[in-house]
């Protein structure tokens, strides 16, 4: 070991497994090590500034330098720096997040349970909807239903509800009682000559079919992101989500709202679930609930699940379900200041007044020769890459096109993320007009690149 190298690069080939990483590839190619953010731009460990176009991981919606945050932590730290929710005992800015999340969510959501991830918090939610079950009497009534293209975590549970198979294969997943339906992507999925209210509708009797296929009196709950964003950010047809939970709400299945990606204002309301229409049972939040400063995330109940939960703890001696850091007092104290800026600042409003830049200013690439659609809402958004726009054809491999398209627009100075070969773009919510007209060039920039490339390279017959 004495002679590997002292380099930033080289140790963390040496010592780091990454998550979602070819690992045998870093190996040979090391990471981008990232030093120190200021606002929507990170700067590297050589100095490089890029412009980073997905807010990290979709979450850091207030940028990478926000003072008051880190304030806010640096105060709790100093004042209470770790406390548990066991047994009646908790923190202060523990009560205080409740309080506001209630006040700021759904009516009918009337109680709080504090984890650290998405994942966390889905894997929660599905407990909960089993233990409620049970509470009722209904020992058979357990299996949720999940959408292809899906995303909600990679925990066991969570990971099962994540209908993609790079978040299965190889782990012997999914386990039981996960089951899933469509996807409504119309672009994608849509049958020759079939409209938007007609695919809806098909959706919609395909979903009641499988409920009762499987019997509805196994079905427990259904699971949806207002807006599906790592299977594409896939944005469903006006419609859907009422025509959706119109068949859950005849065989009385659950809805469970994943707000990890859409919640705080990232489509232009405050939760994804006022911007299409839904009427959650449950919601669960995380990422930009604190800017992604500090880990945080939130199971949101509704009344009825939180009497049954409570009588069965009751009967029980517990509800015996938690999490060493869950409700941790730096991360609610964050998260409440987080909270506080969005109000002040009025992010929503400028979400509202900075999307139709973003919007307007991918869809000019919409005449691209390889790109297929471009779709999006707020400051959410993606361009899907194909082979063929005729025919809809996507790259094969899938996925190589893509990664060529980032690593182009790495060099331009802008970060993007590629989900196969769907350019995702998600930048920190308080990015400016100059900025999103940056993140634009980028773009464009690391467009032509990979059109030109494509047809050098015999992929597709670019014009």
């Amino acid at each position: 070991m004495s002679d590997r190298s002292n380099s930033a690069v080289d140790r963390d080939i040496a010592y780091h497994l990454h998550p979602y990483t070819n690992a045998r590839k870093n190996e040979s190619e090391g990471s981008l090590i990232i030093d120190r953010g200021e606002g929507v731009y990170v700067i590297d460990s050589q100095g490089n500034r890029y412009l980073e176009a997905m807010a990290g991981l979709w979450c850091t919606g207030l940028g990478f330098s926000e003072e008051r945050l880190v304030k806010a932590a640096s105060e709790q730290l100093a004042r209470l720096p770790y406390y548990h929710s066991f047994a009646q005992k908790t923190a202060g800015p523990a009560v205080d997040l409740a309080e506001k999340l209630v006040g700021m969510t759904p009516p009918q959501l009337t109680k709080v349970f504090f984890a650290n991830s998405g994942s966390e918090a889905n894997d929660s939610a599905i407990k909960m909807v089993w233990y409620y079950n049970n509470a009722l009497g209904r020992p058979q009534k357990k299996k949720i239903i999940s959408r292809v293209k899906g995303y909600h975590g990679v925990t066991i549970a969570a990971a099962s509800l994540t209908a993609m198979p790079y978040v299965q294969a190889g782990f012997d997943l999914p386990i039981a009682n996960i089951i899933h339906t469509g996807a409504p992507h119309h672009y994608r999925f849509a049958e020759d000559g079939e409209n938007e209210e007609a695919f809806t509708d098909r959706l919609a009797r395909e979903l009641e079919n499988l409920i009762l296929q499987e019997g509805p009196e196994t079905i427990a709950a259904f699971i949806g992101e207002p807006l599906q964003g790592a299977g594409g950010v896939i944005v469903p047809p006006e419609g859907y989500w009422a025509k959706i939970q119109a068949v859950l709400k005849k065989y009385d299945v659950l809805l469970i709202a994943d707000e990890v990606i859409c919640g705080f204002g990232r489509t232009g309301r405050m939760f994804g679930s006022e911007t299409f229409g839904l009427e959650p049972d449950i919601m669960t939040c995380a990422k930009q609930l604190s800017s992604a400063y500090v880990p945080i995330s939130a199971v949101l109940i509704s009344d009825p699940i939180y009497q049954a939960i409570a009588d069965s703890s009751a009967k029980l001696g517990s509800f015996g379900h938690g999490y060493t850091y869950g409700a941790h007092p730096v991360a609610a104290a964050v998260a409440l200041e987080t909270l506080k800026i969005y109000e002040e600042r009025q992010i929503v409003e400028h979400v509202q007044a900075m999307a139709p830049r973003l919007q307007d200013g991918l869809r000019r690439f919409q005449d691209s020769p390889i790109v297929g659609e471009v779709r999006g809402i707020g400051l959410i958004a993606a361009a899907e890459l194909v082979a063929d726009k005729a025919a809809k054809t996507p790259f094969d491999p899938p996925g190589k096109v893509g990664a060529y398209f980032a690593a182009r627009a790495q060099a331009q100075g802008v970060l993007f993320r590629n989900l196969g070969d769907t350019i995702a773009v998600c930048p920190p919510m308080v990015i400016t007009e100059a900025e999103i007209d940056r993140l634009l060039e980028g773009f464009g920039t690391a467009l032509s690149e990979t059109e030109a490339w494509v047809a050098a390279e015999g992929l597709a017959a670019v014009a």
